[in-house]
């Protein structure tokens, strides 16, 4: 019995040191995962060498601090007198041509513009109806030593779109009779992974200027008159339209994609010139305005890229004319 008591005790003492031992590497692990936000997935088959320091889901690395206050979206500025044929400026955008005097688009004002204050109500902006899906939609992006691969077939990944040519039964008919049909329309690009700045700006065209991640195109946001096409025509739910060759494409960050964005730094797209097209936003969820940007609508700092936080130059997202672009940085690809 005494023999027995003696080798309970040893292991009672054996216990109790094994655990005080454990203990402290169980809960230092518990508690590096618990503040630790998981790492974000990719389709990048490798990672940009500007890469600075891993990036958290959240964004947590990333804080953004604005001027001023946030755009008011009952009374936004119609963008049609900001731009320019001779070059860019900050709130503007700089085309290369004066537009088509023949050309389509909306051929009523809607109710939401205010053209002689020379404003546009966001919240009161129609929009065309129905809800198409496109099952068949698809986006690839892999990134090869210095080059980002983008293939899509133009079509919506994850979103639907609605019904075109607009019906006469449709409200936004009144405004804007969009004729065309979406069909798709394949994206290939190979862009730098580290653009390089240009000397000076260069000007936009009516064709595409992007791609956003769910695979669709961005062109400039001008209509064939050379207006503000966000505040003019009439889009769909998720702001797409077709033009006349079916290709369905954004004349700005979509607001599908812009409020699913709520982090600090949420890449969205690419411009044609390799850089990143961003959401971002401050602590309170505010967008940028176009005092925080450059003559591009752009500015240098901290995002979240390819699974890491970069220090770069990027295209920022706004609610207020040019939207997402107002020239290229960098040398765009054809």
């Amino acid at each position: 019995m005494k023999r027995d008591y003696q080798f309970r005790n040893v292991v009672v003492i054996a216990l109790a040191l094994g655990f005080a031992l454990i203990a402290p590497l169980v809960f230092a692990s518990c508690s590096s995962s618990s503040n630790s936000a998981p790492s974000s997935s990719a389709s990048e088959s490798s990672r940009s060498s500007s890469s600075t320091s891993p990036a958290s889901a959240t964004g947590d690395l990333i804080v953004n601090t604005w001027v001023g206050p946030p755009a008011d979206t009952t009374k936004l500025p119609i963008g049609t007198s900001k731009v320019s044929l001779t070059g860019a400026s900050v709130g503007g955008l700089f085309a290369c041509d004066a537009g088509n005097s023949r050309g389509g688009g909306a051929h009523a004002a809607g109710p939401w513009l205010n053209e002689t204050a020379g404003t546009w109500d966001l919240t009161k902006k129609i929009s065309v109806q129905g809800a198409v899906s496109w099952p068949m939609a698809s986006y690839s992006e892999t990134v090869s030593g210095s080059t980002r691969n983008i293939t899509s077939n133009g079509l919506p990944v994850g979103e639907v779109t609605g019904t075109f040519p607009i019906a006469s039964s449709d409200p936004a008919y009144a405004y804007d009779r969009n004729p065309n049909r979406i069909a798709s329309s394949d994206v290939k690009l190979s862009l730098p992974v580290n653009p390089t700045a240009a000397v000076t700006p260069t000007c936009l065209g009516k064709g595409r200027v992007g791609v956003l991640k769910n695979g669709v195109s961005l062109f400039a946001s001008l209509d064939e008159l050379n207006r503000d096409a966000v505040a003019y025509e009439t889009q769909d739910k998720c702001d797409g339209h077709p033009q006349r060759t079916s290709v369905y494409h954004y004349h700005d960050i979509p607001s599908c994609i812009r409020n699913a964005a709520t982090g600090s730094s949420t890449v969205v797209g690419y411009a044609y010139d390799g850089y990143p097209i961003v959401v971002e936003r401050d602590a309170s969820g505010n967008l940028p305005t176009n005092a925080d940007l450059d003559q591009c609508h752009g500015r240098t700092s901290r995002i979240n890229l390819d699974g890491k936080v970069v220090e770069m130059y990027h295209y920022s997202a706004t609610s207020e004319f040019p939207y997402f672009i107002g020239c290229f940085r960098a040398s765009a690809v054809s």
